[in-house]
């Protein structure tokens, strides 16, 4: 081999095993620094507007993207009194929030209970991201949080630790797993912990968005 091939082939293997130092050293930075999840969403305190009673809507308010502080009027409905004369009813919200789905037609009869929007404070938004019970003793409140929503792939948006959950995500669904049988497969179960968002950067960001976040050991 010449020496001037012998010289190439060295300085290959040079770069080869620098990289891999780089790649092995970010590996390394990135698992024992960092826990990091895409299995996250954007959430936020989902409000109800239902009918409080049974009656005609005579007035309604409500549309997608409208914005209602606590107590402020969003429709009205007419009702029988319990002296028999007609009586307009107040739907007002218990907090405040923006409109985000609005099912209500105006004029239409409803009965009491009926869902009429659905509202979210887009003001209070957080992130939740389901961390995998085996690693939930990495988590404490109060860590930094790199929160990357996939739709603003530009903005990194910053958090903390707020909460974590006191049962996992499972528990709460319709269909619980359950090991009361002899080929029961145990599987990972995830814990939701809350992050809080610092600030949004002026992203429009809504609830139920897939996220990415990044918690610092």
């Amino acid at each position: 081999m010449s020496t001037r091939r012998l010289l190439l082939v060295n300085i290959i293997i040079l770069i080869i095993l620098v990289g891999g130092g780089f790649a092995g050293y970010a590996y390394y930075n990135k698992t024992v620094n960092y826990l990091t999840t895409d299995n996250a969403q954007i959430a936020g305190q989902q409000v109800s507007i239902a009918a409080p009673a049974n009656g005609k809507l005579t007035g309604w308010n409500g549309k997608v993207g409208d914005r209602f502080s606590k107590d402020d009027t969003i429709g009205t409905i007419l009702t029988t009194g319990t002296d028999g004369q007609p009586t307009e009813m107040k739907v007002t919200l218990p907090t405040d929030g923006t409109v985000v789905q609005s099912s209500a037609v105006q004029n239409s009869f409803v009965a009491a209970g009926t869902p009429l929007a659905q509202v979210y404070d887009l003001n209070n938004l957080w992130v939740t991201a389901n961390i995998d019970e085996t690693k939930i003793d990495e988590i404490a409140v109060g860590q930094d949080v790199d929160i990357f929503v996939d739709a603003f792939p530009n903005s990194t948006l910053k958090g903390k630790v707020q909460q974590l959950g006191l049962a996992t995500a499972g528990t709460f669904s319709l269909l619980p797993s359950s090991n009361n049988t002899a080929n029961y497969t145990k599987v990972t179960q995830v814990v939701p912990v809350k992050v809080s968002i610092d600030d949004n950067k002026g992203v429009g960001i809504v609830p139920g968005m897939n996220v990415t976040v990044r918690i610092h050991k």
